[in-house]
């Protein structure tokens, strides 16, 4: 038969489907095949070439449409990482920028403590000096009370 092979394949869920064939029918290679046993004319090696053919086409889209289906998962997957990505990256500058404004506020809190803390030595020492005064004052009130007995 000299007619082209008509392959037509058809997705159903991403599965490869033989359609139509024109020059392949396998009744009648089953046929031919029993017939050949009956008589008992059947070569050494069966000639599957034409099954074969078929079933590497229909393997072959298979396969194709296998792997367009695993690329277009993969590729949904990829977007979907970047998208995961981009948040993560998003979130990450967001806690940068709240961890660089918290080391400010940090420095800043630390300078307050420090003149607070230097400012309650000087008041210490302060008081400490008018306690002296005070006690000092408070021995000569009693040493005038004394004269003044």
């Amino acid at each position: 038969s000299s007619k082209p092979r008509d392959l037509e394949v058809q997705s159903a869920d991403g599965v490869a489907v033989l359609e139509d064939c024109t020059d392949f029918c396998l009744a009648k290679t089953i046929q031919r095949t029993e017939e050949k046993l009956k008589k008992r004319d059947l070569p050494d090696c069966l000639d599957d070439d034409i099954i074969s053919h078929v079933g590497n086409e229909v393997e072959t889209e298979a396969q194709i449409r296998f792997l367009k289906a695993k690329l277009r998962i993969t590729q949904e997957e990829l977007d979907s990482v970047r998208c995961e990505y981009r948040k993560k990256d998003d979130e990450n500058k967001n806690l940068k920028s709240h961890l660089k404004d918290t080391e400010e506020e940090n420095t800043r809190l630390q300078r307050t403590i420090s003149v607070q803390h230097s400012q309650t030595e000087k008041y210490k020492i302060l008081s400490q000096e008018a306690n002296k005064k005070s006690e000092g004052l408070q021995q000569e009130v009693i040493a005038l009370e004394k004269v003044l007995q």
